[in-house]
């Protein structure tokens, strides 16, 4: 039995971003169970009928080579993998650029991938940067992202680091923001747990309402905020000085910029 990608299929990680992405792949029937091998001496709780392994083995080759592996771990993993020369390999290693990878994993077609953790629930954001990837391998890459959210190729593989910073690392940054207004609330009064479930609640609906409305996010607070009311002196606060907006900037321009380090520390 195969799914929409057909053949053979290697995860290389199957931690946090890796472990989600394959219970997508397999709730979605995108991937089955017996195409897949999982290698990773770490992996535990792996759905039923994947195979795990150690190491690659080395008188096989797949047809899609997936690297979830943590950045630093590439020089520790790429020898063992060496061998493979599959037609495509799909990285999602961050910082990590395609010409570091094809000098230790030769392979037909690199796709570079940045997915994010919601990618879990299938609300992620994955963009995608090929090339040399030619229209199979491109559909490939799509076919396997498309059950983990939004799903947008770059042109430019350079512009990686600004989706790093964006969307990769956009997450933590919302959660310090949700934390930030359960805190908040709590501080007014509101039981702890229930400023929580208010806080969290709350930047579900406005995302959702955000993506459904087709609106700048700015005017849409604008429309919330009526002249003299509660939002207004709360945004007059956010808006003094752009204080938000130079916080935000600093915030991605950090992790941009630590992008940017991992992918000199790879080229070495």
């Amino acid at each position: 039995m195969s799914g929409p990608v057909s053949g053979r299929f290697w995860l290389v990680g199957a931690g946090n971003m890796g472990g989600a992405m394959l219970e997508r792949w397999l709730a979605g029937g995108v991937l089955s169970p017996d195409q897949l091998l999982v290698i990773d001496p770490g992996a535990q709780d792996l759905p039923p009928g994947v195979r795990r392994v150690d190491t690659a083995p080395a008188d096989e080759t797949p047809d899609v080579l997936l690297l979830a592996i943590k950045p630093q771990l590439l020089d520790t993993v790429a020898p063992s993998l060496s061998h493979c020369r599959p037609p495509l390999l799909v990285s999602i290693l961050a910082g990590v650029e395609a010409n570091t990878i094809a000098a230790r994993i030769p392979a037909s077609t690199i796709v570079r991938a940045m997915p994010n953790l919601p990618v879990s629930l299938g609300q992620g954001v994955v963009a995608l940067h090929g090339d040399a990837a030619d229209t199979t391998a491109r559909a490939t890459a799509e076919a396997l992202m498309a059950p983990l959210g939004l799903v947008e190729w770059l042109d430019d593989e350079a512009l990686f680091h600004a989706v790093t910073a964006l969307s990769g690392s956009g997450p933590g940054f919302v959660y310090r923001f949700i934390a930030a207004l359960a805190e908040g609330g709590a501080a007014l009064g509101l039981p702890a747990d229930q400023a929580q479930r208010f806080a969290v609640a709350t930047v579900e609906g406005a995302a959702a309402l955000a993506r459904a409305s087709g609106t700048a996010p700015d005017a849409l607070a604008d429309r919330v905020a009526s002249p003299g009311g509660t939002t207004r002196a709360g945004l007059d606060v956010l808006d003094a000085g752009d204080a938000m907006r130079r916080l935000v900037a600093a915030t991605l321009t950090a992790a941009a910029r630590r992008s940017e380090e991992l992918a000199d520390v790879a080229r070495r």
